[in-house]
């Protein structure tokens, strides 16, 4: 059997940047465990029958109730993750590139006093900054390009932008990761492809707003192609799909299983193989490990590990705190008399500052950022309205169609009721406002009694951030004449979750076991306390909320785990 120098479980941003910088250290030496598949150009499905199975159902991890429909549908290892918790609903991504495939690029630092009491000292803004630097370089951070052409105008970035001014607030242009060409300052024509500067070809930015459903032309930056893309192809790692770490044992000096040592010899890594609709055990030996499953995936590996299989029982108490879901709130305009495209464009374009920058206000702080879906979804929606409202219409199409056929000129005609049928449609005079903010990071993580992950959420005490959202979605809607304006269904009554796309904690840094789980100390910078060779690099290593996109202080936090576990600092071109 292969024994690895490093094993990473996972490929968010945290598992694709250990990946290339570890495999850089030990090329061919470095295996990456990924539980979704890999999606190259054209693969993300849309339609009805292909996106039924784009989620992630697998019984054996035991997050599918036993009453639930999906028991039946059978094993799928499609994209989208979601978990439903009392009070809080979680969307995850699965696949090669982990939450790269599905968020919405932006690429934004958190203002320097949101790193309060709970950020260790070593890990302060000031220290971050040139970590920052490097991964903004490497995912290609940009504004959508100003050039004046009309291809290239967004009609919602606009509406937001003048809303911030109505709103005395200020509106910025978000630099986001998506390709529109490797030169800066003059963007490749829309549509033309060409190789990025690390050998992977993309395409120019399409505007087809599809962003979060997996971005098939490639122009997204995704993580398979940078980091992952040069750890595979210059650093011979071996990358792994559809295999889903579900153990972590130490070893002792003989290579035997042993859950009273810390890690010095070793540690041997339980995996299931879901290929081809199977499930099959095996496992493989390494001298260390980093744990980049994402949130909720590291903690609940973690814990299963501590209580459950009791193979890495020192790991701190502290281990499923400080959770949060980075005050995500999801409200909606609809049919208003402004008109804002959300079928057109990057998904994010701007953002606006409500007291998170300037003027902050712990419990009121959030971003508010425009938002597009793709435009299958538009004809949805736009079916989705009552007939009732649509009668007289449909009337009058009867009685139009009735004398085209005894006219003999029914193609032009009815080309023309379609025509009219189409414009003006709910979805193109529809906002979505897609905000983040500052909550109590204060939720807890935990294993019920039948061993799987739960997750208790203090929505109480977080009323008055939601709050606040929903009055500014009650200014913008009357500031676009919207008709009807409401949160994301499920925060309706009676329901009344929140749901998060950036879930942060769990595996905190800290200075001491008693204050976090993984070690803020730059030598030894992730790794786990009470234990060797273990280590921890993505979205459970923030000790608090950000406010903004927390992607980028992922990405930089990740790059110091890297750089503690190989010694070497990192630069921008990967090679």
């Amino acid at each position: 059997m292969k024994s690895y120098e490093a094993i990473i479980i996972g490929t968010g941003f945290g598992g694709s940047i250990n990946a290339c910088r570890l495999s850089k250290k030990w090329p061919g030496k470095v295996l990456v465990l990924e539980r979704g598949k890999e999606y190259p150009k054209g693969s993300f499905p849309r339609s009805p029958e292909g996106m039924s199975k784009n989620f992630w159902n697998i019984p054996e991890e035991g997050h599918i109730p036993r009453s639930s429909k999906f028991k039946k549908a059978g094993r799928q290892t499609g994209l989208f993750d979601i978990r439903n918790y009392p009070k809080l609903d979680v969307v995850l991504s699965a696949g090669l590139g982990g939450g790269s495939l599905i968020y919405a690029n932006v690429f934004l630092e958190p203002p320097d006093h949101i790193f309060d009491h709970r950020w260790p000292e070593t890990i302060k803004k000031k220290h971050l900054k040139p970590y920052y630097k490097i991964v903004k370089d490497i995912l290609g951070s940009r504004p959508i390009p100003n050039t004046g052409e009309d291809r290239r105008k967004v009609v919602r970035t606009e509406l937001y932008e003048n809303f911030a001014k109505h709103e005395s607030r200020v509106s910025k242009r978000a630099d986001i990761n998506v390709f529109f060409g490797n030169d800066f300052k003059k963007p490749t024509p829309i549509g033309v492809q060409e190789k990025n500067r690390f050998g992977a070809v993309q395409t120019s930015c399409t505007y087809c707003a599809e962003c979060d459903v997996g971005c098939n032309t490639h122009s997204k930056n995704t993580l398979d192609l940078n980091y992952l893309f040069v750890a595979r192809n210059s650093n011979k790692a071996e990358i792994k799909t559809e295999h889903l770490a579900t153990k972590i044992v130490p070893l002792n000096n003989k290579g035997e299983e042993d859950p009273s040592q810390s890690g010095e010899y070793g540690y041997r890594v339980h995996y299931l193989n879901l290929q081809n609709g199977q499930s099959s055990e095996s496992f493989a030996d390494t001298k260390r490990i980093v744990v980049s499953a994402g949130t909720l995936g590291s903690t609940e590996l973690l814990l299963k590990c501590k209580t459950k299989f009791k193979t890495l029982t020192k790991i701190s108490d502290k281990l499923g705190t400080q959770f949060s879901g980075n005050g995500d709130f999801l409200s909606f305009a609809a049919k208003g008399k402004k008109p804002a495209d959300p079928n057109y464009g990057p998904v994010i374009t701007q953002y606006t500052d409500y007291n998170l920058f300037s003027g902050f206000d712990s419990k009121k702080a959030f971003l508010l950022e425009d938002a597009s879906y793709p435009v299958f979804a538009s004809y949805f929606v736009s079916g989705a309205i009552p007939v009732i409202f649509r009668l007289k219409y449909v009337f009058h199409f009867i009685g139009e169609l009735f004398k085209s056929i005894i006219s003999g000129k029914i193609f032009g005609r009815i080309g023309f009721l379609l025509s009219e049928a189409l414009k003006g449609d709910l979805s193109y005079t529809s906002a979505v406002l897609l905000c983040m903010g500052i909550d109590t990071s204060d939720g807890k993580m935990y294993l019920d009694k039948k061993g799987n992950l739960q997750i208790q959420w203090p929505q109480k005490e977080n009323l008055t951030l939601y709050n606040t959202i929903m009055d500014v979605n009650k200014r913008f809607a009357k500031f676009t004449d919207a008709k009807t304006r409401f949160p994301m269904p499920t925060y309706s009554w009676p329901v009344r979750n929140n749901v998060t796309v950036h879930p942060l904690g769990g595996c905190v840094l800290g200075p001491s076991a008693n204050l976090g789980v993984c070690s803020s100390d730059p030598k030894t910078f992730g790794k786990v306390f009470g234990y060797e060779g273990l280590y921890v690099a993505d979205g459970s290593l923030l000790p608090t909320a950000v406010g903004a996109n927390p992607s980028m202080t992922i990405s930089a936090l990740s790059e110091m785990v890297a750089e503690g576990i190989t010694g070497k600092k990192p630069n921008a071109s990967l090679r």
